[in-house]
């Protein structure tokens, strides 16, 4: 169905609708047959979802509550896992890197809160607490760990969308974002968790974050000038097969992020690397037909991981594999740009936040958008993620069922 003709003008400041009372799981998104596509309205909601999203969570007391479970598990000596699937597992990534630098920064005992896929995480259940991702609460491998979890002893606890979904059945603690998704290329669902850890951080530390400096931190990687770079980049990336992504530290989970929405919005093929793992055996796969995004804003170590994507660039640029940056500010300052032919997007340092925070957050509208532009090059429509192809529909019913 093509409804492209005369759609509602989308107000990117008004809040995203819900999941519906009763719940029920989202729809395929209607194919409006070009751009504007869902995901692109939805990365133009980020910014000000951002502010009200951690508004709310911070004034409904769930994010307080959570806190105090993770010094609970602190005191007890017991394992902090977080779980998810996807886009979801990339946001577990990330919560569990904002979680543990906050853990610190506390001054908590132990491990510190770690990250599994949500399939292995069921099949190898530890006792202490459990806290899943997942943004429409319905999916079946993050259900069965939370329920291996419980069986295991394990207190329990779910970030998503609403707390009528199934997946949030009988948790000890639910925090809702309650702003849905409307693209299965998903966004929101990405930054959601995020924004959800962050909030959880600043109660446990007793430090605040303040919404307006999260709204403008997002925003800048969506304005005028990241626009313009993120086309320049995706006219680069578009004839390469396949695109590679780099990151380090707390941005390894934006670079995961990157792979997944390039696959499922493009189709175009694409592999993560580890800033250090780039260079150990990988590089004979590679040529001049090969695409490469490094994400460098991770502020922590700056100088040794700036070093090795230096490095990493200049030997990129030795095989002639087109390269391109998504950049912190001082980051862009320090690495020539002859490093990255393709061009670079380069966000705020946004210093008054935690470094993961600052990092995840700071990158996700900038990849976001690199990938939306260039769907719009190569002719795919991220929204439905290639299931309007009887033969994908078949595979995720397969899979989903």
């Amino acid at each position: 169905m093509n409804e492209s003709s005369n759609p509602p003008k989308f107000q990117p400041d008004e809040p995203l609708a819900g999941p519906p009372d009763p719940w029920q799981g989202a729809d395929q998104p209607v194919d409006r047959g070009g751009p504007p596509w869902f995901m692109t309205e939805m990365i133009a909601a980020e910014p000000a979802f951002a502010a009200r999203c951690l508004s709310r969570l911070a004034a409904d007391g769930s994010a307080a509550r959570l806190a105090v479970e993770l010094r609970l598990a602190a005191a007890a000596g017991a394992p902090v896992v977080v779980v998810g699937c996807g886009t979801s597992e990339h946001g577990a990534i990330g919560v569990a890197a904002v979680l543990d630098n906050a853990w610190r920064a506390a001054g908590l005992a132990g491990e510190g809160p770690v990250s599994a896929q949500a399939f292995e995480a069921s099949l190898e259940p530890r006792a202490g607490l459990c806290i899943a991702i997942s943004h429409d609460g319905g999916t079946w491998a993050t259900s069965r760990a939370l329920e291996a979890a419980r069986a295991a002893g394990a207190r329990t606890a779910i970030i998503t969308v609403s707390g009528r979904a199934p997946g949030a059945q009988g948790i000890d603690v639910v925090l809702e974002t309650l702003e849905r998704d409307q693209s299965y290329c998903h966004t929101i669902g990405y930054t959601s968790p995020l924004l959800a850890a962050t909030a959880v951080g600043a109660a446990l530390t007793g430090q605040p974050v303040d919404p307006a400096i999260v709204r403008g931190l997002m925003a800048a990687g969506i304005d005028a000038a990241a626009t313009t770079a993120a086309e320049l980049i995706a006219a680069g990336l578009a004839t390469t097969r396949p695109i590679l992504t780099v990151g380090s530290g707390a941005d390894r989970g934006a670079a995961r992020e990157l792979v997944l929405k390039l696959e499922e919005g493009t189709w175009i093929p694409a592999a993560m690397r580890d800033l250090e793992t780039f260079g150990h055996g990988h590089l004979p796969s590679t040529d001049g037909s090969t695409g490469l995004v490094l994400i460098l804003a991770e502020r922590r170590a700056r100088a040794e991981r700036i070093a090795r994507a230096r490095q990493a660039l200049a030997a990129a640029a030795a095989i002639g594999i087109r390269a391109a940056g998504i950049f912190s500010a001082e980051v862009a300052e320090a690495l020539e740009p002859g490093l990255t032919p393709l061009g670079r997007l380069v966000v705020p340092e946004a210093p008054a936040l935690p470094a993961p925070v600052a990092a995840l957050l700071g990158t996700a509208t900038p990849l976001q958008l690199i990938v939306e532009r260039l769907a719009r090059l190569v002719g795919t429509n991220p929204d439905p993620i290639r299931r309007t192809d009887p033969r994908y529909a078949e595979a995720a019913a397969v899979l989903e069922g």
